[in-house]
């Protein structure tokens, strides 16, 4: 079984930087971030394999976030540059134990998921 707890998050300005982390206990391959507005589906954001890569970004985020792992702590974060109002959502981490043949960003690819995190940015 693998448990994920996250940290960080918060309210910034527009234009800031936040940081969010995620500690992972149990054994996993693939890790990812997430996100989810109310009432929508979660919208991929960033995955890292089990090596510190491969390194995939969802399009619309223009090299503003970056993903690292930490394999020795077992941590993964997810750094948020340049933020703009519409980054605000619940960021969700997520990890796979297994690869179940669906793409990295699928929701579907990852059995377990972080409790959440609320990013506001402000404007």
């Amino acid at each position: 079984q693998v448990q994920l707890v996250q940290s960080g998050g918060g309210l910034v300005q527009a234009g800031g930087s936040l940081t969010i982390s995620c500690a992972a206990s149990g054994r996993t391959l693939g890790m990812a971030w997430f996100r989810q507005a109310p009432g929508k589906q979660r919208q991929f954001v960033a995955f890292s394999g089990r090596s510190g890569g491969p390194l995939y970004y969802a399009e619309f985020l223009k090299g503003r976030f970056t993903i690292s792992r930490d394999n020795a702590k077992k941590t993964v974060s997810l750094h948020m540059n340049s933020l703009e109002t519409e980054a605000t959502d619940v960021y969700y981490c997520a990890a796979e134990s297994y690869y179940n043949g669906a793409a990295y960003y699928s929701a579907l690819r990852h059995a377990y998921w972080g409790q959440g995190t609320q990013v506001t940015v402000s404007s």
